[in-house]
């Protein structure tokens, strides 16, 4: 069985045709599932997505009448694609469930303690040999309150990380998980955990309850010097929301590995064509935001694991199997 992944990065290729080896022919792209590329599916059974893919209606549609059967794909979220149509054409779908909840806790701080201590701008002004130190001041987070936002296997690994720093620790989820609540959490509702909080961190998925779960108003709610996270789905922030913000003079930084309109720029090079996104061009002018491109979950440790679901996801859809990663079984 031939199968084709789409949205394959340079690091990814060498593992992918690894781990398909001695199973089925795998064929890697660096272009991403859309309308205009689903024709190249034609002829295979299974096509291996990643998030930035389009695989609406359109798109499914045309892989169906190509030959696909089966969309395999390689990330826990799958807003992007339209179940209830793949469900109506017969399609068997299948994501990965879980993976290293450390990859992307781990790379949450990273974005935390860089936009508070100033690294960017400390490491751009050294190159320059400019040593001051004049505007690089941060925070201690020892003693300072984290509000996190989901407290499933990421949120949990966040609050580890937060509970040795020293922080209070805030929750706020659907359910309450006991382990957190071991390290001294407590559950509040969404509107204290934005008005205490000194860092607030998101880890909820994106589903139409969660959509712009910081809207304007949940903005307004946070403390001026407060730090933003979010290394979930850009959906969850209204960024022309938070860009109004950061035009008053808000908050001490905010780190952003996810964008709601990243599909067609994230994993691409743009950097020789004008950027006719204005609100992503805006944002990435202020000094207190950075802006990373969907690499929270990019370790060695947790795209290995990625590929090992992925690959097994393909086995059982072979052999009839079902397991907890499909969305939509083999009808």
């Amino acid at each position: 069985m031939e199968i084709l992944a789409f949205g394959v990065q340079a690091d990814e290729k060498p593992l992918i045709e690894r781990a398909f080896q001695g199973h089925d022919d795998v064929h890697c792209l660096d272009v991403f599932l859309n309308a205009d590329t689903a024709p190249i599916a034609v002829g295979h059974e299974v096509v291996c997505t990643s998030v930035n893919c389009d695989l609406g209606p359109r798109v499914l549609q045309t892989l169906v009448a190509g030959g696909t059967q089966m969309v395999a794909q390689r990330s826990t979220g799958f807003n992007n694609i339209d179940l209830q149509v793949a469900e109506r054409l017969g399609m068997t779908v299948a994501r990965v469930s879980s993976y290293s909840p450390y990859s992307v806790a781990e790379f949450a701080w990273t974005l935390a303690m860089a936009v508070n201590r100033r690294i960017v701008r400390a490491s751009t002004r050294t190159r320059d040999f400019d040593f001051r130190l004049d505007g690089l001041m941060g925070r201690d987070m020892h003693g300072r309150t984290a509000g996190i936002l989901g407290t499933g296997k990421i949120g949990e690994a966040f609050a580890r990380i937060a509970h040795g720093f020293g922080m209070r620790l805030l929750g706020w989820d659907v359910a309450e998980n006991p382990a957190c609540m071991e390290l001294g959490m407590t559950y509040v509702s969404k509107e204290q955990l934005l008005t205490e909080s000194d860092l607030v961190t998101l880890h909820v998925p994106l589903m139409p309850q969660t959509k712009n779960l910081i809207d304007a108003d949940a903005l307004r709610a946070m403390k001026d010097d407060a730090i933003l996270v979010n290394s979930s789905r850009g959906g969850l922030v209204d960024t022309a929301a938070l860009v109004a913000e950061l035009r008053e003079g808000r908050f001490t930084g905010v780190g952003l590995d996810v964008y709601e309109a990243e599909a067609g720029l994230f994993f691409l090079d743009k950097s020789l064509e004008a950027i006719e996104d204005d609100t992503l061009a805006r944002l990435v002018t202020f000094p207190n935001v950075l802006v990373t491109s969907h690499q929270a979950y990019y370790t060695v440790d947790a795209v290995g694991q990625i590929i090992a679901a992925t690959v097994k996801n393909v086995l059982d859809y072979t052999a009839g199997r079902r397991s907890e990663n499909v969305l939509v079984p083999r009808s």
